[in-house]
Parts: structure tokens; sequence; C-alpha cells
């Protein structure tokens, strides 16, 4: 006869506690397949339980397969179970890397914004106006490229701001670039070659070779990618950022733009991709037309992100597709669902058509603006002034800052986090050795506290050996 505890249950159910019991009896193989169980009533009995628990426990044993109810007979064992092999204690799990970022006292790296910056009043009031005003609209299936106000308001934005012509059915919109990629990846197929800028954003690198795409990297000139090595790569589809390039800041002029453009005409399937990440940020002058916009052809893909002008914790990027992609892509990867939530499609719709999209943007360029002239005035007028080179086009939220040192960018890096700052050297943007880019910096500043800072800097890695 079956005998268990029903001391110490805590807070579940008898049924459930005498179904564990059971079912662990049948999987350490002390209940054979086959073996009758006892009646509900005899079990009850013995157990000192109602007849009730005993069905509800046996009827959850059947729902499971552990068992099975014979008519007039009773319940008996699953005969095609296997006995299972009785896990003596919990597996280890091995530990994780440590994800949590480090509290540094001044953090090149970071291209985050300060909780003062962004609009959260507004942003609240919107969503509340979401909620109350739009509630069908946000328990509705998003479609595959994202809600129609939300593309919509893009489409007006890229009109304005961009002198971008596209219709709302162009854009897709994503929870991130990384997820952009991806589908692109399937969109054009792992059998085309990929190829990025070097330097570049290792991510998109990453992104890339993780979808199981070959990636190929082309080395740059003072004007952008150059033609010759995006033509040694067999480059299918480029990726490049040419309004502003990340790392190095430069700004890729109109005749080296006509010439990618040629070559992607010249053979079917070639495309390129047009990464316009941080073109809301140009400091001086007005902002650098499009590639998309001088393509005639139909092979150039703009792709964009709120994650430099709102915040990258609002996970929101979108593509433009050429019209004349846009039937193969829905055709092709139209079934995947769009990974952004309505609640913030329809807020971020608002925030752009009634117009506080453009008075964000204004306000922060000026806060942007202003962080970096006084980012720049510190490094200009410290005592190592002569011992520092910026390199800075006035676009985007960073530049670059050698150091006129003997030591090497491995020393530099320790001794700088020695002082509590963190910076990342240009060459680890690179795949390969580039010793020409030995002692540059790479130097964020969106989220920088400039007021905090000291004049010394620097004090010790510019200007040699100590």
């Amino acid at each position: 006869m079956l005998t268990y505890s029903f001391e110490n249950t805590g807070k579940i159910p008898l049924y459930e506690h005498l179904y564990r019991c059971i079912r662990d009896d049948i999987l350490a193989g002390r209940l054979t397949p086959g073996e009758k169980l006892p009646s509900k009533r005899t079990l009850a009995r013995n157990l000192g339980i109602s007849t009730i628990t005993v069905e509800n426990a046996y009827g959850q044993l059947t729902a499971e397969g552990y068992c099975r109810s014979a008519p007039k007979k009773g319940f008996f064992v699953t005969e095609t179970l296997e006995k299972m092999p009785v896990q003596a204690k919990p597996a280890e799990v091995p530990e994780l890397p440590q994800t949590e970022a480090k509290a540094w006292k001044i953090d090149f790296t970071a291209n985050t914004m300060r909780a003062e910056d962004f609009p959260f009043a507004i942003w609240t009031r919107l969503l509340r106006q979401v909620v109350s005003e739009a509630s069908d609209e946000l328990l509705m299936r998003s479609p595959s490229g994202g809600v129609l106000a939300l593309r919509q308001a893009i489409a007006d934005h890229l009109r304005s701001f961009r002198g971008l012509v596209v219709s709302p059915e162009q854009i897709v919109i994503g929870a991130g670039t990384e997820y952009l990629y991806s589908l692109l990846v399937k969109f054009f197929g792992r059998d085309k070659i990929f190829c990025v800028e070097n330097p570049g954003y290792d991510r998109i690198r990453k992104v890339y070779k993780s979808n199981g795409a070959v990636c190929a990297a082309a080395d740059m000139d003072t004007q952008g990618v150059r033609l010759d090595e995006v033509e040694r790569c067999g480059t299918d589809i480029l990726h490049i950022s040419p309004s502003h390039h990340f790392p190095t800041g430069i700004i890729m002029p109109v005749s080296r733009r006509y010439e990618l453009l040629a070559w992607a005409n010249r053979k079917p399937g070639r495309c390129i991709i047009e990464d316009d990440y941080d073109s809301e940020f140009r400091m001086t002058g007005r902002p650098i037309p499009t590639l998309m916009s001088i393509d005639a052809a139909g092979r150039v893909i703009y792709m964009n992100t709120f994650s430099k002008s709102l915040t990258p914790t609002i996970r929101i990027s979108y593509m433009v597709l050429p019209a004349n992609m846009v039937k193969p892509f829905f055709e092709k990867v139209g079934f995947y669902n769009c990974t952004v939530s309505n609640f913030e499609q329809y807020t971020l719709a608002r925030f752009i058509g009634d117009g506080y999209f453009e008075k964000h943007i204004n306000r922060m360029r000026n806060i942007y603006r202003r962080r970096r002239e006084e980012l720049l005035s510190l490094l200009r007028s410290s005592e190592n002034a002569k011992r520092l080179s910026i390199i800075e086009r006035g676009s985007g939220l960073h530049f670059l800052l050698r150091f006129n040192t003997r030591q090497s960018d491995a020393e530099i890096v320790e001794r700088l986090e020695n002082m509590g700052i963190h910076m990342r050297p240009l060459a680890a943007y690179y795949e390969g050795e580039h010793p020409d880019a030995e002692h540059i910096f790479v130097l964020n500043y969106s989220n920088l506290d400039v007021e905090k800072l000291e004049q010394g800097l620097f004090r010790g890695i510019a200007g040699g050996k100590d």
C-alpha cells in the first residue's frame, strides 16, 4: 500500500502533493509499468485524506500520461514509461561572465542619454493619451513592417528633415538595428557576401556572422570605404555610414558616393545599406543628403534608429526599402511579427506627428553642441594641450583624440583605467593590424558631465614615458 506523509506540505494543495509523490515513485521505478494503483477509497482511507483529493491526484497523473484508467478495473501505471534516472542533486550552472557595467569616474565609451535630457513628462502624457484613445489599436496585431501611424510619421519626418520622399509601405520597424540586419540576411540569403567598413562598429560584423552570413571588411581612405577594397572582397551587400562614419567621423564626398552607386549598378543583386545612425546631430551646417536620395536605380536601403536621438533603451529602429524591393521583401520575410510593442509605436508616432520630436532634436542639438564645445575647450586649454591632437569634423556625438606619446595603446588603457577613465582605442575597431591607428582614442561625450572634468584630465599619459 502506498504510504506518504502529508506533514510540512506548505501551501500546495493536498492533491498536488499526492500527485508529486506518486509521480516521483513512477519515475524512480518504485511503481513499475502496468502496476495497478490502489483504489481511490482504499488509498484515501490509508492516507487519512478525502476521496476527492485522491481522485484529483489520479486525474492529474492520467492527464500527463503517467497512468491510465481502465473502466471498472481502476488505474494502472502506463506501460510505455521508461525508468528515468534519478537526479541526486541539481545540475551545476556554469558561472556566466559578469555583464554589470563598472562604475567609471569618466566613461568615454558610453553614448547613453542623461535622465534630465529625456522628455519624460511629454512621453508619459502621450502614452496616457494613446492608452485612453487608441485602446482597440493597441491590442491588435501589428503588421510585419510596423503600425501604419508610425511608418507615416517617419515618412513625414524623412521628407521634411532629410529630403527623402518615401511611402509608409517602404518602411520597416524593428526592435533595434541588429534585428533589421538579421532580417536582411534572411532576405538576401547567406550565400551573399556582406561587406562592412574597416574600421567600423564591430557589433555589425558580429550580427552578420552570427546570422550565418559571410562578412568581409574593406579598408578606408580619407574619403570613406575604398572601391578597390569593395571589389577585392567580392562584395554583394555593402554596409556603410557615409554621412558620418563611426568611429573615424569621415564624411563621404559626393564623388565617392556616385562611384559606389555605379559599382552597385554594374551587377544584378548588389545592394548598399546606408546606416544614417546619428544624422540628426550635425553641429555645423545642414545635414548631409542621404545616399538613398541620389540613388536612381533602387540599390540603397536606408537605415536609422531612435537610439541616438531619444535613448538606446527605446529599442526602435527602422529601414527604408527601395520601392522595387518592397514586394519581394515582404513575400520572403513578411511572416515575421513586428518586434516593437504597439504601446511604444503609437506613442512615438504621436511624439513625431505632434512636433515634439523636432523640438526635442533642436534642444538636444544645442545641449550636445554646448557639451562638445566645453569638452574641446577644456582639452585645448589644458596643460597637456600641446601633447594632444583633436580629430573632429563637427558632426555626431563623438570625436577622436590622439596622444603624442611613446606608450602603447595597452599601456594607455591601463593607466586610464587606474584613473577611473574608460576609453577605447581606435585600433579596437579595426579587423587586423593597423599601426597608423596607434595612440588614437574614441571619445563619446553625449552623457558627459564636463563640469566635473579636471584640467589635468590626461596628466601623465600624454608626453611620453614617465
